[in-house]
């Protein structure tokens, strides 16, 4: 069963109603003897990082988290939640993350070598798988659906599964043990979204029968 956290910053109606058309067993929660229960979890995040993790510290769920990823069970986080994977972030001053994943946050740049782009990044952009991956395998070319104007910059390469182009290389989806995120809105990418939503889900699944 997957445990969705709700911190008050979720796109979680999305997310909820992906899983549903998958009949993906889940339940939503923001107590930490609920979620506890659960065999994997789903962290989505909409806004600010400083904001997010202080809704996570007061309630008490940043420790849990990580407590939750220490014992092995899966965690996906989405859009900023796979951001407050990361140490930190330099959004509106820096804030420490969840610190599950190495690397720092930072903002898109809005100069690059043959002009200026938008920011927030916003639409569909492509995949580059960088490192194999259950949770990415057969995706390599397909197109994925981004609205984020922050961005990873991962410490380790190996953790970088999959990229994507804009003005810089952007980690799309990341991975390491059993924590892993999507920089898209995998809810809202078509097929290979969803792919990616059901291996979680299979892996989810495999560890709670393990």
């Amino acid at each position: 069963m997957i445990g969705i956290i709700d911190y008050g910053m979720g796109n979680i109606f999305s997310v909820r109603k992906a899983l549903e058309r998958m009949e993906i067993p889940y339940f939503v929660s923001g107590i930490r003897e609920d979620l506890i229960e659960a065999d994997g979890y789903i962290l989505p995040g909409v806004g600010a990082f400083k904001d997010a993790m202080q809704n996570l510290h007061a309630d008490s769920l940043a420790d849990f988290i990580k407590a939750e990823a220490a014992k092995g069970k899966p965690i996906l986080g989405i859009c900023l939640g796979m951001q407050l994977l990361f140490d930190e972030s330099e959004e509106n001053g820096r804030t420490k993350g969840l610190g599950l994943l190495k690397g720092k946050v930072g903002k898109l740049p809005t100069k690059i070598p043959d002009g200026r782009q938008k920011v927030p990044h916003m639409g569909w952009n492509v995949l580059n798988i960088q490192n194999e991956s259950f949770l990415i395998n057969g995706l390599d070319g397909k197109h994925a659906y981004f609205v984020h104007s922050f961005y990873v910059r991962a410490d380790r390469p190996k953790t970088v599964l999959a990229s994507t182009n804009y003005g810089v290389e952007v980690p799309a989806v990341v991975g390491s043990g059993n924590v892993y995120g999507t920089q898209f809105h995998p809810e809202k990418s078509s097929t290979a979204g969803l792919a990616i939503l059901k291996r979680f889900a299979e892996k989810v699944k495999e560890g709670a029968n393990a």
